[in-house]
């Protein structure tokens, strides 16, 4: 019973962020490994490469590098895991994406073995969290793999992450916007973080300060990044997008915004979205839930529709609205064990079918005036 009223806040071993880290990774990576599993894309491979070889040249460690085949899966896990264990690696090492470093995250723990983590675009939370997010080898969302443990390092390097395309830089921002909203949820509720734990005052703070940075640097990044600039305000977003949505969302909670985001994974027309575009709507969709006053929904609506974010359904592709369709979407949102039930009132399929469709109502709306 004691462990309901504690309170717990987890994040990174250490996190480092600035222009030009990746070329210091071996010497930040050093105290971790001696043989290190590097995984990255193809693309990601002839871009980052050079750069992790020149890293690790002054370094103690030896690298290995190994092309990931695009899906967090419970397949592409247990064969990396096969190779680290063939090739001898000790530690790993994820250069990437979300579902890429969701990948190296899980490949590590089944090894028992520390992992670094440097994504090379800030378009979602994932970075710093003990969770590694698994779908099918189609790409529907399977189950969450919560982990004992945050990665030991999370390495930014800002000029990376800068020369990514500003629609990812976007998506971030859609994924880090739900942070304070799905926080104070679970506040209210009294729900429990994924630790199992209650939610410390400083989650909620971070998650606050997440949402706070967005409003004020979002447009001023995306902009900047669009132009293939870093300034402080890009370096503000990226910490925003990684490590206060990060230490946010575990440590604060997640409710309803990601449930409709895993809902709209069952629509084939969402799948050419990324994830902080989905969440962004999912965000929208909570806050017709709670019914929040005008004011804070017209704030979030224009700071999506500024950076480019959808707030209505075809936006997100969905053409034309079937109700079977968007009651699938909130049958799988409303799924067993989903952190919807973490709002602070009853939740039914039929509250999130409505919801999603006022939502998606006043997104139009908007959009007309």
């Amino acid at each position: 019973m004691s462990s309901q009223m504690s309170r717990a806040i987890i994040a990174p071993g250490r996190y480092v962020q600035g222009r030009g880290e990746l070329n210091r990774l071996g010497s930040h990576a050093a105290s971790l490994g001696s043989r290190f599993m590097v995984l990255a894309s193809e693309g990601g491979m002839k871009r980052c490469r050079p750069q992790v070889e020149e890293g690790f040249a002054s370094a103690a460690g030896e690298v290995v590098f190994e092309v990931f085949n695009k899906e967090c899966s419970k397949k592409e896990i247990d064969r990396l895991v096969a190779l680290c264990r063939e090739k001898g690696c000790d530690a790993v090492i994820g250069i990437g994406g979300g579902k890429l470093l969701d990948t190296a995250k899980a490949v590590a723990h089944y090894l028992k073995a520390p992992v670094v983590i440097v994504p090379t675009i800030a378009s979602t939370d994932a970075p710093c969290s003990a969770l590694s997010v698994i779908y099918t080898d189609d790409g529907v969302f399977e189950e969450y793999l919560v982990l004992p443990s945050n990665p030991n390092l999370v390495l930014v390097d800002s000029a990376v992450v800068a020369a990514a395309p500003a629609r990812l830089l976007a998506a971030g921002m859609g994924d880090a916007l739900a942070t304070y909203f799905e926080a104070r949820a679970c506040r209210a509720s009294g729900a429990a973080n994924m630790t199992g734990m209650k939610p410390p005052l400083s989650a909620l703070s971070l998650a606050k300060l997440c949402y706070d940075t967005l409003i004020s640097d979002g447009l001023k990044a995306k902009i900047a990044v669009a132009n293939g600039s870093v300034t402080p305000a890009v370096e503000n977003i990226i910490e925003a997008n990684t490590y206060l949505s990060g230490i946010g969302f575990e440590s604060g909670g997640l409710a309803a915004a990601h449930a409709i985001h895993n809902g709209l994974t069952v629509l084939s027309q969402c799948h050419h979205l990324y994830h902080g575009e989905k969440v962004a709507f999912g965000t929208l969709t909570q806050m017709v839930m709670e019914n929040l006053p005008m004011e804070e929904i017209m704030e979030v609506m224009e700071f999506c529709v500024t950076l480019g974010l959808p707030v209505t359904l075809k936006q997100m592709g969905v053409e034309e609205v079937k109700p079977e369709e968007i009651r699938a979407v909130a049958e799988a949102a409303c799924a067993e064990g989903e952190t919807i039930f973490n709002m602070p009132f009853p939740v039914t399929v039929d509250s999130v079918y409505g919801a999603i469709l006022t939502a998606d109502g006043l997104g139009r709306t908007f959009l007309e005036d």
